[in-house]
C-alpha cells in the first residue's frame, strides 16, 4: 500500500497515521469536493466522519491512528462516507507484548503544587464537603431531607457562617437489598459506599439506613472496617422513630459538625496529591484528536509531578488494550488488564450482548463507528507513561502514576467507581456535549471542537477544539488543561458546580440479580 503524505491532503481533512485508510473531516464535505490528487468526496460526509483515501475490498481491515478500526462489510471506493453502512467489527490478534514500551518517567525538576485542604491524617482534599449516605434506597427521601436543610440555593442562611463548607450532599442509589447478603454484588456496594465514607473531600460523613435492609450499616462497617466516631456516624428510620425524626436527628448531626468543618484553611501542597479520574462520554470524531490526546499530554504531566490517574471505562477500551499492556510496568500488570477484558467477553455473552453495543447512537452521529476506533480514541486520555497498575471496581487506589481501574463505559457508574477508589478530582472530555458533576470531586469538562463550545459553553471548561483550528498545539492544550487542574484542586468552581450538578450522579455499578 502506498502510503500517503499528509501534505497531499486538502485543509478540509486530517490524516493522523501515514498507514491510515480513512481521513477525518473537518468540516462538512459536499459531493464533488476536491481530495487530493483530483480525487472527489462521493458524497455528503459530516464533520468529524470518515472519508476512504484508497479503494478498499470487502473484508479488508480499515485504519485509523494506524491500527484496525474494523473491516469493510462491502467495497468501499475512494472518496466514499466511512461509516455503519460500509465498515463493521470483525475478530483480529492483538500482540500484547506486555511491557515493551514501558519507560520510566523522570520527576519534574520543581514540583507544582496547589492549594489544597490537609486532613489530620496526611491526605488532602481539594474540596470541603459533608456527606449524607445511605445503605439502601429506603432511606434516600430522608437523606435528601437532610441534605436540603442546607442548599445554599433554598436556605442560603443555613451555611451563610460557614464559607469553608462547600455544601452538604446526599449521595443515594437505588440497590440495599433484594440482593444477596453474600457475594460480589454487596461487596462492591460496600466498598463503593466505604470509599465514599472514607473519602478525603467530606470533612465527615452520616450514613442513614432504613434499619431492615439486607445492605445492614452494621455489616457495612464490619465488613469494610470503617471507625464510627465523630467523623462517621449512623442511623436508621426505623430505630429513630420514623421519618420526621429522623430528619430532624440528622440535621442536628450536621449542624453540630458546621463549626469544625469551616476551620479548614488552604496551603500550598505538591501536585503529587492529585488524583485525577479520567472519563470521556458523548465522544464524536474529534476526541481522539484533539480533547482526549490533550488530557493525555496532561496526565504525563500529572504523573512528573508524582500524581496520580486512574484511566476507566473497560468497554471503552477494549480493542485498544493491546497499546496499555505493552506500557504496563509488569507482566501481572497488564494480564490484570487482560484478565478484565475477558470478564468483559464472559459477561457480555452471558447477557447476550457484544461489546459493539458501545458506540452509543451519540457517538456514532459524531463519527464514530465501532467500539474499536472509540477505544484507539479513549486510550490515549492515558498519555504516554507506564501502566503502574490495574484495579477492580471502587478498590482503594494506592499506587502512583498511571492506573487503570474496571468500570463500565457508562460515565456516572464509571466516575462513581474512580471517586470511590480515592479521585479527588474528574477531567472529563466530551465532543457531543455533557451535563456532568461528580460531588465530593470537582468534574472538569473539556470540549473537543470549537462548534460544541460555542454551543454550549455554559457547561464546557475548556476548548480543545483550538487544536483542530490550528490556534494551539496537543501540548499546549495539555499544559492549559494541567494548570486548570491545579486551579481547580485550589477551589476554582467548574461549571457543573455553578450549576449543582453532583448529587443525582452517584450512581454504583449493580452486579447480580434482583429478588
Amino acid at each position: 500500500m502506498t502510503l500517503l503524505d499528509p501534505a497531499q491532503l486538502s485543509a478540509a481533512l486530517i490524516l493522523l497515521d501515514r498507514r491510515d485508510d480513512v481521513a477525518i473531516a473537518r468540516g462538512q464535505l459536499m459531493p464533488g469536493s476536491t481530495l487530493y490528487g483530483g480525487h472527489t468526496v462521493a458524497g455528503m460526509i459530516p464533520p468529524g466522519h470518515k472519508v476512504a483515501l484508497r479503494d478498499i475490498e470487502q473484508g479488508e481491515p480499515v485504519r485509523r491512528y494506524g491500527q484496525i478500526i474494523g473491516f469493510a462489510s462491502r467495497p468501499i471506493r475512494r472518496g466514499e462516507h466511512v461509516h455503519t453502512q460500509n465498515l463493521s467489527m470483525g475478530d483480529f490478534e492483538r500482540d500484547y507484548a506486555f511491557g515493551v514500551d514501558a519507560h520510566e518517567t523522570a520527576a519534574a525538576a520543581q514540583p507544582a503544587t496547589f492549594l489544597g485542604i490537609r486532613r489530620a491524617d496526611g491526605r488532602v482534599a481539594t474540596r470541603n464537603y459533608i456527606g449524607i449516605l445511605t445503605s439502601v434506597n429506603c432511606s434516600a427521601t430522608v437523606a435528601r431531607a437532610i441534605a436540603d436543610h442546607f442548599r445554599r440555593d433554598i436556605h442560603p442562611e443555613a451555611l451563610e457562617a460557614f464559607p469553608n463548607v462547600d455544601g452538604v450532599v446526599a449521595l443515594t442509589h437505588g440497590e440495599g437489598c433484594a440482593l444477596a447478603a453474600e457475594g460480589e454484588p454487596i461487596t462492591v456496594l460496600r466498598r463503593t459506599l466505604a470509599g465514599y465514607a472514607r473519602h478525603v473531600n467530606f470533612y465527615a460523613v452520616l450514613i442513614v439506613g432504613l434499619g431492615c435492609e439486607t445492605n445492614q450499616i452494621d455489616g457495612l462497617v464490619e465488613a469494610e472496617q470503617l471507625e464510627r466516631g465523630a467523623r462517621l456516624s449512623t442511623m436508621t428510620i426505623q430505630q429513630t422513630g420514623g421519618t420526621a425524626r429522623t430528619v430532624a436527628a440528622g440535621i442536628d448531626q450536621v449542624r453540630a459538625l458546621l463549626a469544625d468543618a469551616n476551620r479548614v484553611t488552604r496551603e500550598p501542597v505538591d501536585a503529587r496529591h492529585l488524583m485525577v479520574g479520567l472519563q470521556c462520554g458523548g465522544s464524536d470524531g474529534y476526541s481522539g484528536i484533539s480533547a482526549n490526546p490533550a488530557l493525555g499530554a496532561a496526565v504525563d504531566r500529572l504523573v512528573t509531578h508524582g500524581g496520580t490517574a486512574i484511566l476507566s471505562e473497560t468497554p471503552e477500551i477494549y480493542g485498544a488494550e493491546h497499546l496499555l499492556t505493552r506500557r504496563a510496568a509488569s507482566r501481572e500488570v497488564g494480564e490484570k488488564l487482560v484478565a478484565r477484558i475477558r470478564w468483559w467477553e464472559a459477561y457480555c455473552a452471558r447477557m447476550e450482548a457484544n461489546m459493539n453495543n458501545n458506540p452509543s447512537a451519540g457517538n456514532k452521529a459524531g463519527g464514530l463507528t465501532t467500539i474499536l476506533e472509540k477505544s484507539l480514541g479513549a486510550v490515549a486520555k492515558g498519555g504516554t507513561t507506564r501502566l503502574v497498575e490495574t484495579y477492580e471496581y471502587a478498590q482503594p487506589v494506592r499506587a502512583r502514576g498511571l492506573v487503570f481501574m474496571d468500570t463500565p463505559g457508562y460515565d456516572p457508574v464509571s466516575a462513581t467507581g474512580q471517586v470511590a477508589g480515592g479521585a479527588n478530582l474528574i477531567c472529563f472530555t466530551t465532543g457531543r456535549g455533557s451535563a456532568y458533576g461528580c460531588a465530593p470531586s470537582p468534574s472538569l469538562k473539556l470540549g473537543t471542537n470549537s462548534a460544541l463550545w460555542r454551543r454550549q459553553e455554559e457547561d464546557i471548561d475548556l476548548n480543545c477544539g483550538r487544536i483542530l483550528d490550528g490556534e494551539q498545539s496537543v501540548d499546549e492544550t495539555g499544559a492549559a488543561i494541567f494548570e486548570l487542574m491545579l486551579a481547580t484542586a485550589s477551589g476554582q468552581r467548574t461549571k457543573s458546580e455553578l450549576h449543582g450538578y453532583g448529587q443525582n450522579e452517584f450512581v454504583p455499578w449493580h452486579l447480580g440479580a434482583v429478588m
